[in-house]
């Protein structure tokens, strides 16, 4: 980027150098007189990603649903995109909730309640996680010489104190790097800022597969902390991943609740780092159905051919290409309409293709006198819906 110029009729030009490197940096303006009132510009920042890297950082897409009880186990279960990594950890409730940071434009929390605690064991885990697509990290030039550092902020608020981990995880060549930070007041907002080194080694493939995961961690026994931690990017050992957490998985009494996720290009403070850039509610809708879709109301299903008791129904194109050919799943009734009649599906409805772009089904109807090749039109019944997930 070349430097940028202002002209001046009379005094002179000023000149304001791009900076080498992705920060906020001050540009320090002559004196303005006449009608160049240049006094009020401070400061450029410098952002080198126009959208955010991290989708729903805000919590605010919940498709899927907006509670989950009884987790035991790895799961995504309600904010698009946030799973969690668990096992051993007793069971939780996850909820979308409206306990949030004041003041920050923020609406929604990734909450999560321990409904039973469960015994502290070696294998024990419990991690917030959020997995990248490799090829939505390119510019991190990760195996290179001039590979970038990264910056992880988020929201949270801990029912303990203390040492709190942070991971990445580079899933192509099996690497990590932790960060150990502090939680200074139990059940308390706090905005953490951490910084990454850059991967000179790891190189993250350019593809539709898993690149790069982020974990917060709120418990980890000794298979996951009892080595050293890895403040610098090393072949993955999970002894070294979450050294130091502290466990916040031992009373009933305990919520975690976390928003504002984002991740930014370059090295940045509690001070200097970007805002939080919101997206309208749309725009990360849309990007989390890259990923999941769910549907409950026609026209999702229609155009159907009857073929004697069982009625092909073809949906069409997605709204949003998907990250590849979903694996489709169908809960509750559905019902069809054949000859100005109304009658119900059987519980048989079969993806019979699947592909980024659509999917159609084989739906097995009761009843009879339907004529093959006739039209007819099979929509939702009741609570019955359909999704398709391409989960990394």
């Amino acid at each position: 980027m070349s430097n940028i110029v202002l002209k001046g009729s009379t005094s002179g030009d000023v000149t304001i150098t791009v900076p080498a490197a992705a920060g906020t940096n001050t540009v320090t303006i002559p004196a303005a007189t006449g009608n160049l009132p240049l006094s009020n510009l401070t400061h450029v920042t410098n952002r080198t990603n126009a959208i955010p890297l991290i989708i729903n950082g805000d919590m605010n897409i919940t498709q899927r649903a907006t509670s989950k009880t009884g987790i035991t186990g790895t799961t995504l279960e309600v904010q698009d995109r946030f799973a969690c990594v668990m096992g051993g950890a007793g069971t939780w409730t996850n909820t979308s909730d409206t306990d949030v940071p004041a003041g920050q434009g923020f609406v929604k929390s990734n909450k999560w309640d321990c409904t039973a605690t469960g015994s502290m064991e070696a294998g024990s885990v419990f991690a917030i996680r959020y997995i990248f697509e490799g090829q939505d990290l390119q510019l991190l030039k990760y195996g290179s010489g001039v590979a970038e550092k990264v910056t992880l902020a988020f929201w949270l608020k801990s029912p303990v104190t203390g040492t709190h981990i942070a991971s990445l995880y580079q899933f192509d060549d099996n690497r990590q790097v932790s960060k150990a930070y502090t939680v200074s007041s139990a059940d308390t907002w706090q905005k953490v800022v951490l910084d990454f080194p850059a991967d000179t080694t790891g190189v993250i493939d350019n593809n539709n597969g898993a690149g790069m995961g982020i974990e917060l961690a709120f418990r980890a026994g000794t298979n996951y902390s009892s080595g050293t931690l890895a403040t610098s990017w090393a072949s993955y050992t999970a002894a070294n991943q979450y050294v130091g957490q502290v466990d916040a998985c031992a009373s009933t009494s305990n919520n975690i609740y976390v928003t504002g996720v984002q991740l930014e290009v370059g090295e940045y403070t509690s001070a200097s780092i970007p805002s939080f850039q919101h997206e309208s509610f749309g725009d990360s809708f849309a990007r989390c159905q890259r990923y999941f879709q769910r549907y409950t109301q026609p026209p999702l299903i229609g155009s159907a051919n009857a073929n004697n008791s069982v009625a092909r129904a073809s949906i069409g194109l997605f709204p949003v290409q998907m990250r590849t050919a979903p694996t489709a799943s169908q809960s509750g009734t559905f019902s069809w309409f054949y000859s100005n009649s109304h009658q119900p599906t059987s519980t048989a409805l079969a993806a019979s293709y699947t592909d980024v772009d659509g999917a159609e089904f084989d739906i097995t109807v009761s009843g009879t006198g339907m004529t093959a090749t006739h039209p007819c039109s099979v929509v939702q019944s009741g609570s019955g819906y359909l999704s398709f997930s391409a989960e990394i």
